[in-house]
């Protein structure tokens, strides 16, 4: 398991999370025994947003002896009364909510406290008056909550709430459909949403990622916006490789489903390239370097997709970003301008050019 420091904060977040959306379709029994695989496997990170009540108690029943080696990221705005999800911005609903949630964890204590699924400014007003963020406020300053979050698709509103700087953890859908304008949760430009990513990385944000397949829309020619069917690794990289991100939650319905999805870190290379984006996504993303490292092996030495996200994350205010690139063995300046990574680019990135102008900018 690959493992991912939260900026703010201490935390050793597995790279591979665990969604819960589907988890409850097995029952109680599988569900438990899910959790307990992915446990040994390494994965600490969970998103409670379910579909359904189930995983509830399998999760309080599973991490009973090892509660302080795991981080559950909870929601404030999902309700789970009836037995099935339910949205919600009444304070009261969601209070009522979040002490279910505790009692069945089997914890009295949030790693981090979600404001919920807020995609419009409606939604946004209505949780500020209806004082659902005083509430989490209130509950992390009692160490109830260790970390605030926010659950969105909308780009603009992820920057609205950035521009409070209160959370510490943006949950966001990711995939190379949503990027390039593909699907229901599609909202944001291809450079508003990359704009985002930076801007989290560079205010020290931490993203989790949800909708990493596009509902499963992407695994399948059929269904897929592309004509062309993806596979789970090659979008599982393409998340992983975006600035900011610490996990991705895929949903899993039971122990096959989390078997094959955690055979990823034992894939070959060419399992996981996406490079074969550069041949389906719009024109507007031509020109735009995704960090794929399609282009490698360089001649020279150089990491080129790295070389182009210090330059990216610097331009985006990231003020470690111009000394971690000045720690790289090879840096811009020692590009021959050869052509090579030119005539393999996907996305058309002229590098050569590129080089040249990240070595102006951080200097030889």
């Amino acid at each position: 398991m690959e493992y991912r420091i939260l900026p703010r904060g201490a935390e050793k977040i597995s790279a591979l999370g665990l969604g819960t959306s589907s988890l409850g379709q097995a029952g109680e029994k599988e569900a438990e025994e899910t959790i307990a695989l992915a446990l040994e496997e390494g994965i600490n990170y969970f998103d409670m947003a379910s579909a359904d009540a189930v995983p509830f108690p399998a999760f309080g029943r599973a991490t009973a002896g090892c509660r302080k080696k795991v981080y559950f990221q909870v929601h404030f705005g999902a309700e789970y009364h009836t037995g099935t999800y339910g949205w919600t911005l009444s304070l009261d609903a969601i209070k009522r909510s979040i002490d279910w949630q505790l009692k069945n964890l089997k914890t009295d204590y949030i790693d981090f406290g979600f404001i919920h699924c807020i995609d419009e400014e409606a939604d946004l007003q209505g949780m500020l008056s209806e004082g659902t963020l005083d509430y989490i406020q209130q509950l992390k300053k009692e160490g109830v909550i260790r970390h605030i979050g926010l659950s969105s698709h909308t780009p603009g509103i992820a920057n609205k709430v950035l521009d409070m700087d209160l959370i510490d953890m943006l949950m966001f859908s990711i995939n190379p459909a949503y990027d390039y304008r593909h699907g229901d949760y599609a909202i944001g430009s291809v450079d508003e949403r990359a704009d985002l990513y930076r801007r989290c990385e560079a205010e020290g944000v931490g993203i989790s990622v949800m909708k990493a397949f596009a509902g499963g829309q992407l695994l399948n020619e059929k269904t897929s916006p592309f004509g062309r069917a993806l596979s789970e690794y090659q979008c599982l990289q393409y998340v992983l490789d975006k600035p900011a991100v610490l996990t991705v939650v895929p949903g899993v319905r039971d122990r096959a489903d989390l078997r094959r999805i955690l055979r990823f870190f034992d894939a070959a290379p060419e399992e996981k390239d996406y490079s074969i984006l550069g041949s389906l996504a719009p024109k507007d993303a031509e020109g735009v370097c995704v960090y794929c490292n399609h282009c490698q092996p360089c001649p020279a030495g150089l990491d080129v997709g790295l070389i182009n996200k210090y330059y990216d994350l610097a331009l985006a205010g990231d003020a470690l970003a111009k000394s971690h690139y000045a720690n790289l063995e090879k840096k811009a300046a020692d590009c021959t301008a050869c052509g090579h990574c030119d005539s393999r680019c996907p996305f058309h990135v002229d590098q050569a050019r590129r080089m040249a102008e990240i070595r102006s900018y951080f200097g030889k």
